[in-house]
């Protein structure tokens, strides 16, 4: 008999459809293999916000530094909170605290969904550095409010940083069909993206199996909504990664299967899954939120713990799910009979 060892789990179901999903995801881990999961749920959001003048408490990435991983429902409630608010109070700070440098999101379509290319065939893994580049926070403004204002944003690219995020890349890309896309705006951007290309050419003589191509992200962009089934990994910096990711999303049918990891491949701390839809604060208290996108974020936990069996179960109960048209349409089943479906599926392959 195989003896299984619990993973301690940080849930922070946030705003809006997070809590939801999550609680739908959480069903189906349980469902699929009970006792797996030991959760620990955080009330960390907005609301949290507006009640303490904090996303989370000042010993919070303390708090969170125990857990295996953490999972994450959606921060955001541009109404009541500034997302810069919220983005900088919650997520990036768990991102930059345990050294999530790669954030992965994978974009294939799953049966029966249709997405706006009417192709499918495609199966891309976007790899986005994840804790530097255009999101570093570095700069200021000055003479605010005036003819005269000056903003200045600055960009932040380390060797350290660029040289993992894509030897991760090619490390992923020797695990699948050993194409490596590199996506920068060189053309334009001659000291970050020049940097940025010429590690891309010095890691690739590590990996002489991986073909490699250079893209601008524009041209990728192209790419992706022409030919995405020439793409395999595709490795970009914060911002471009953020971007391509949202166009991936629409790509395999929309935000609703967008799932996605933060993950520290040293495992020294903890790595964090989330769906990416974001709160949906018009949608919040309809109950049409497709819980797909984190059940999938759920398997790729699963995955990171150890946990590959319980993660293809999951994955093949959602794949049956979406093949009988259930999830495929946006607002058309609720979160309850979508989270229904998957656990059905579940019990018949018992």
């Amino acid at each position: 008999m195989t003896i299984r060892t619990s993973h301690r789990i940080a849930l922070i179901p946030g705003d809006g459809i997070g809590i939801p999903v999550l609680e739908a995801a959480m069903a189906v881990a349980e469902a699929a293999a009970p006792g797996l999961l030991e959760p620990t749920g955080f009330p960390w959001s907005c609301e949290h916000y507006l009640q303490t003048g904090r996303m989370m408490p000042e010993d919070g990435i303390e708090t969170l530094r125990g857990f295996d991983a953490i999972f994450l429902g959606a921060v955001g409630w541009p109404a009541k909170v500034p997302d810069a608010v919220s983005l900088h109070g919650l997520l990036l700070p768990i991102r930059k605290a345990f050294v999530q440098y790669a954030n992965i999101r994978p974009h294939r379509l799953l049966p029966g969904v249709e997405g706006p290319l009417r192709k499918d065939g495609f199966d891309i893994l976007c790899i986005r550095e994840n804790t530097e580049g255009e999101y570093s926070g570095a700069g200021g403004r000055v003479h605010q409010g005036t003819g005269d204002e000056v903003a200045v944003e600055t960009a932040i690219f380390t060797r350290t940083g660029v040289e993992r995020i894509l030897r991760f890349g090619f490390e992923q890309a020797m695990g699948r069909r050993r194409k490596l896309a590199s996506v920068t705006k060189s053309n334009a951007q001659k000291y970050s993206m020049v940097f940025w290309d010429e590690v891309t050419r010095d890691l690739a003589l590590e990996f002489p199996e991986v073909e490699v191509s250079h893209y601008h992200v524009d041209a990728i962009a192209a790419r992706m909504v022409m030919a995405p089934e020439t793409l395999d990994v595709v490795v970009a910096s914060n911002l471009f990664g953020d971007i391509l990711t949202d166009l991936g999303a629409a790509i395999q049918g929309g935000l609703g299967f967008a799932a996605s990891a933060n993950i520290d491949p040293t495992r020294k701390g903890p790595s964090m899954f989330e769906p990416v839809h974001g709160s949906a604060p018009d949608i919040a208290d309809q109950g049409i939120a497709n819980p797909i996108a984190a059940i999938w974020s759920l398997v790729m936990m699963l995955d990171h713990l150890g946990e590959p069996a319980v993660a293809a179960r999951i994955m093949a109960a959602v794949e049956a799910t979406t093949a009988r048209g259930i999830g495929t349409v946006p607002g058309r089943d609720s979160t309850d009979q979508i989270t229904a479906a998957v656990l059905a599926a579940l019990e018949e392959q018992e």
